[in-house]
């Protein structure tokens, strides 16, 4: 399956549009990971175990996509966008969002 962020791939012709997928990741916060990042907002510098969060959270979103595709019978999904948010849970922390979304399409090879 080709994922990508742009709406046309060089070769392929859409035969149809599926539909608009979409997959969401939340991660609940962390004492120890909140804490070292707050040293760092004091300190200054990257915050890794929060970029190794977001990694994993962006590829686990493109994987579930892939698979919401895959049931709609796609076999590409274009024009992906990724978005990352929090939902506030009062006093009780933060939960970190991402969110990816993108249109599923049957395409076929201009070369068939």
């Amino acid at each position: 399956m080709i994922i990508t962020t742009t709406d046309v791939i060089q070769g392929a012709m859409i035969e149809s549009y599926l539909g608009i997928v979409t997959a969401e990741v939340v991660y609940g916060s962390n004492f120890l990971r909140d804490f070292l990042a707050g040293i760092r907002d004091i300190i200054g510098g990257r915050t890794a175990s929060y970029e190794r969060l977001f990694e994993q959270g962006q590829r686990k979103a493109l994987e579930e996509l892939e698979q919401r595709a895959q049931r709609l019978g796609a076999n590409a999904v274009i024009g992906i966008e990724i978005d990352t948010g929090t939902i506030n849970l009062d006093q009780s922390g933060v939960l970190l969002l991402i969110t990816a979304t993108g249109t599923a399409v049957r395409m076929r090879s201009n070369n068939s």
